[in-house]
């Protein structure tokens, strides 16, 4: 079936909607809009109010969503979002609050901003914490932003250095960028975790910072974490934690115990709120004592009286980093889900997520490499480095083909220290069903790369679209509609 017949919908005349007569007195257009405005035609398509319809639907359910299937993305933790959850954000004490609203009429959405503060300061062994930052680049930025105020608050306005692992997630580099630090990368060891002797020679009197993944992106727990965090200290720099992979440590371990004196983590990921589509996202920042006061305005504080308000007089604070408080009705779905849980449930999640992750490790280490093959945290890293050298097959390969097997892909290519890299994270949500079913297609396509090689990489062959030339696509891109010729 060609294009034009799957697309083109667009038939002369036809009409989803019969207007009534305007019933107000007619203006010239150019006098409403301005002739600068104006356009000579307006060439929409020409449809049924059914052919809209079916069109819509059609096109949602193309649309892969982890209400829909397994979706194994390592390093995003598409997780299951209760649908509680989400009813909680619809109640209408919550849903319909204006942020400018007196605070005498709010202090219920006050009072659960300031207790999911102290739930995350204590999750994670911190001593403050915001969910004003409304992405996990965002709450990094922030996170630089304060380090940088410390330091020329504390008399070291020179201290410009960030060092930063080689297996980093990229936002890393690019937020202390931003904050005017300059970058040096720390390299990986053979066993996968921060080399320690690149560390301590990289070490001077102008590292302002370390920034640290743990457990990094190869799945890895950082064993010498303790050690890292003293050998920044003592050289006189903080110690950040990108939160991104806190799912392994709930209810398990803490980042503050461990050192770090910032950290931001995910409400759209750790605490199961929406992820994917560009948001709505929560980047959720903890911090020590001694950052605590560089926090941005207005902090959520409560008075003797016990009641909250929104606090300006903070002469410290790096000043505000989003318009109101950030999005707040993903704090009320985290906050729904931590209370839910509570301190036994989340260790729970910690703990399914580890299980799950080594689980498929198992089952698949005998068809594919695994660079780092032994426990690993709640996501296993696997190369496709075997399938290449012998047929050809590549990483997007076998994650093209997984997608006739109806799994969405996991992540490809990262970490980027891994070659052919194919990042797994199966999250604490899946069964065991549903996990040996993804593991049994990957099996079966680590046969089909040894004995027919050109199925899966001539995959998708069952999709809507199948393969693109995706280089293309990003030099051409073409999203809009144009109408058939007559």
């Amino acid at each position: 079936m060609s294009d034009s017949l799957i697309f083109e919908k667009s038939v002369p005349g036809r009409r989803a909607a019969n207007l009534p007569e305007c019933d107000v007195p007619r203006r010239d257009p150019a006098e409403l809009l301005g002739e600068g405005n104006l356009r000579e035609s307006l060439p929409l398509p020409e449809v049924s109010e059914l052919e809209v319809v079916r069109h819509y639907t059609r096109l949602s359910q193309r649309n892969y969503s982890i209400d829909y299937g397994f979706y194994p993305l390592g390093s995003c933790t598409m997780k299951y979002n209760p649908k509680v959850n989400e009813k909680v954000a619809r109640l209408p004490g919550f849903a319909r609050l204006h942020p400018l609203q007196d605070e005498t009429q709010v202090q219920g959405a006050l009072q659960l901003l300031y207790d999911l503060h102290q739930m995350l300061a204590e999750i994670s062994g911190m001593d403050a914490a915001t969910v004003q930052p409304v992405a996990g680049a965002h709450g990094e930025l922030l996170s630089l932003m304060m380090i940088h105020e410390y330091h020329h608050v504390h008399g070291s306005p020179d201290r410009k250095l960030v060092l930063i692992p080689d297996s980093a997630h990229g936002t890393n580099p690019a937020s202390a960028a931003r904050c005017g630090f300059t970058v040096k990368s720390i390299s990986t060891n053979a066993h996968g975790l921060t080399d320690m002797d690149a560390l301590k020679a990289a070490l001077n009197e102008n590292v302002a910072a370390l920034m640290l993944t743990n457990p990094n992106t190869v799945g890895l727990f950082e064993s010498d974490i303790v050690e890292i965090c003293d050998l920044v200290h003592q050289a006189g720099g903080l110690v950040y934690c990108d939160g991104a992979n806190m799912n392994a440590m709930l209810g398990i371990t803490r980042p503050g115990d461990m050192g770090f004196d910032v950290m931001h983590f995910n409400l759209h990921k750790t605490f199961s709120t929406p992820h994917g589509g560009g948001g709505p996202g929560c980047g959720a920042i903890g911090v020590k004592a001694n950052l605590e006061p560089f926090l941005p305005i207005p902090v959520v504080s409560r008075r003797e009286d016990g009641s909250y308000f929104l606090n300006e007089d903070r002469p410290h604070a790096i000043g505000s980093i989003h318009s109101f408080y950030g999005n707040f009705l993903n704090a009320v779905r985290g906050y729904a889900y931590i209370r839910a849980l509570g301190a036994k449930g989340l260790r729970e999640v910690g703990e399914n997520a580890i299980l799950n992750a080594n689980y498929i490790r198992a089952r698949i280490q005998e068809h594919f490499d695994i660079p780092h093959n032994r426990i690993c945290m709640h996501e296993v890293v696997i190369s496709a480095s075997r399938q290449k050298s012998q047929s050809g097959v590549r990483a997007m390969d076998i994650s093209k083909r997984l997608m006739d097997y109806g799994f969405h892909p996991p992540t490809n290519y990262f970490p980027l220290i891994v070659p052919e890299a194919l990042m797994i994270e199966p999250t604490e949500t899946e069964s065991k069903q549903t996990l040996d079913a993804f593991c049994d297609a990957l099996i079966q396509i680590a046969k089909e790369a040894a004995e027919n090689p050109e199925i899966v990489k001539s995959a998708p062959h069952h999709t809507p679209i199948s393969r693109l030339d995706e280089t293309a696509a990003v030099k051409q891109l073409n999203v809009k509609w144009v109408p058939a010729e007559a």
